[in-house]
């Protein structure tokens, strides 16, 4: 069985090897149109992910939308991938080529005044737009953010993954064991970047995304309280020329008012209200696919996933 588990991932190693030198090989907008026709396709015969998607965001926008809407945009989610995965998998030709060639910035003093004060800070974003550029701009710009990511299945496909990212400028940290390098990053002054949008198996709290309770992370909130840090929500998105815009938000700050319980879910609620008006704004670039709501407050299991102020906060965001 081991030599099976084996051999596939080395399949999939060179698979990916190939992916990679091909969209590196043709031009950009070879890469996307083909990226973009086989999206077509798969949205196409991928009947689980394509219900998924029109299903989430009927929740999310069926008061406010038409079923045709909701199609349409169903559609382009995958479209959109599509191209940001081409220019994922083409983050060197960008750094080589000029990392501003194609991406336009506003807002982000708030992003500079946190790097100014040099005590460090932690960066929000979600899976939006193209969150992988976005961490190669910060990185190329000499922020030095450290990013808390999981680690992939296929030990060789996830020592590429951290290569490359380490190779764009940015320090990869394996969740499931990224507390003592998150605080040693910000204590260091480095800001660490956690995206908290995903159902995982992390500890979280309940709170609204999109008028529905969702499971969600508290890791932002507990490393904020803890280290007395702001957290500077980012978002980077695609825009019609094919080019794309990064900005930066208001800082979000840790009130401690004694309760801690109460605290961190404020402190979430407030993340999460902020990763839906980045969605809102440009609905398509978000990762409807997945099953953000599928934990619920009444689950029979929720005590093994939930967060209590009297157990221990396990930080895997």
């Amino acid at each position: 069985m081991k030599l099976k588990k084996s051999v596939r991932h080395n399949i999939a190693y060179a698979g990916v090897l190939i992916l990679l030198a091909f969209f590196r090989a043709i031009p950009r907008r070879a890469g996307i149109a083909l990226g973009r026709a086989l999206a077509l396709g798969f949205y196409a015969v991928a009947r689980y992910h394509r219900e998924n998607t029109i299903r989430h965001l009927t929740m999310a926008f069926g008061d406010e939308k038409s079923p045709a809407e909701i199609r349409r945009i169903a559609r382009h989610v995958f479209l959109h991938f599509a191209t940001a995965a081409v220019d994922a998998i083409r983050i060197p030709i960008h750094i080589k080529n000029g990392i501003d060639r194609y991406i336009t910035t506003k807002n982000l003093h708030h992003l500079e005044q946190a790097h100014n004060d040099k005590k460090g800070f932690l960066l929000l974003t979600g899976h939006f737009g193209n969150w992988e550029l976005m961490g190669t701009w910060v990185a190329q710009k000499g922020f030095q953010p450290h990013v808390v990511g999981a680690a992939l299945s296929n030990p060789r496909l996830n020592k590429l993954m951290v290569d490359t990212r380490n190779a764009a400028g940015y320090i990869n940290i394996e969740r499931g064991n990224a507390t003592r390098g998150i605080i040693k990053a910000v204590k260091d002054g480095f800001p660490v970047a956690l995206l908290i949008d995903q159902d995982t198996r992390a500890k979280g709290v309940f709170v609204d995304f999109f008028g529905i309770k969702a499971h969600t992370p508290i890791g932002a909130a507990v490393l904020a309280g803890k280290l007395d840090v702001p957290l500077i929500p980012m978002a980077m998105h695609l825009k019609k020329d094919l080019t794309y815009e990064m900005e930066s938000f208001e800082p979000i700050c840790y009130i401690d008012t004694g309760d801690k319980q109460k605290d961190i879910i404020a402190f979430t609620q407030k993340c999460s209200d902020v990763c839906e008006q980045m969605i809102r704004r440009h609905p398509e670039q978000w990762v409807w696919m997945h099953r953000r709501w599928k934990k619920q407050p009444g689950d029979a299991l929720k005590k093994k996933y939930i967060w209590q102020v009297n157990s221990p906060a396990a930080i895997r965001s």
